[in-house]
């Protein structure tokens, strides 16, 4: 892996490398709310999966920022579908990755945060069976709960007939929860820009024309006013381009 911009070293990027560029900012006091990162891989011609899954996009490189991404992070936010689609369990975090974590004031696992307006989780599932921590459902007043709680989540209602994202963020923060790293899908993308939430994009382009038919990485509310991103970072491997766009000061 190269790092094309800003700088060109001239040896490769190492996790150290990794950690400050994908850091989050260092004075998270000072946010007024949580700090949320997107992560996201898509095809050159724009689509998000392949046969309705992302892993037809990945590549090491491109996982490599995705785990460093759950590392650095309080806590990974990923919609209903999402979930669904890829068989989400909870974070795998190695012993050395846990202690890694705790040395930078994180918990060792992070948990799993899954928005859903209607609740339609399955609580007999991975994301409740098959993790070490549990699992926190962001949903609203009409959505049955009853059965997810049973399951062993936490249940946050944020809204009465739609998940309200500020409401869901300021949440998280009651809890600690203010370095987010949200994994998708389309649909919530499109509505953390609409609330203008996004403070970073990490997107890695893979070489590859996907064709028509796949969703594209934010689908779905329309946003009342684009936001201007500058861009951080742009590493490279194999074809394979990472992006790195940051919210712009006073944009």
């Amino acid at each position: 892996m190269q790092l094309l911009w800003p700088t060109t070293p001239a040896d490769p990027v190492s996790d150290a490398d990794l950690e400050r560029l994908y850091g989050y900012p260092e004075d998270m006091t000072a946010m007024s709310r949580p700090w949320v990162q997107v992560n996201f891989v898509s095809s050159a011609d724009g689509a998000v999966a392949v046969d309705q899954l992302s892993e037809g996009l990945s590549h090491p490189a491109d996982k490599r920022i995705f785990l460093m991404g759950r590392l650095l992070a309080d806590v990974i936010l990923v919609g209903a579908g999402t979930a669904r689609a890829e068989g989400y369990r909870g974070a795998r975090i190695t012993p050395a990755r846990a202690a890694r974590r705790v040395s930078l004031g994180l918990s060792e696992v992070p948990p799993i945060a899954v928005v859903t307006r209607s609740g339609e989780l399955d609580p007999a599932g991975p994301l409740f069976t098959d993790t070490k921590v549990p699992p926190i459902v962001i949903t609203t007043e009409k959505a049955p709960r009853t059965a997810l709680e049973r399951a062993g989540a936490e249940v946050l209602v944020a809204g009465t007939d739609d998940v309200d994202l500020h409401r869901a963020l300021a949440l998280l923060a009651e809890r600690g929860l203010c370095r987010v790293d949200c994994e998708g899908g389309p649909a919530l993308f499109a509505d953390l820009i609409a609330a203008d939430l996004v403070d970073q994009l990490c997107l890695t382009v893979a070489p590859l024309l996907a064709g028509a038919g796949e969703r594209r990485i934010a689908d779905g509310r329309p946003t009342p006013e684009p936001r201007r991103m500058d861009l951080a970072s742009v590493l490279f491997e194999d074809g394979f381009t990472m992006l790195r766009y940051r919210r712009r000061e006073g944009g």
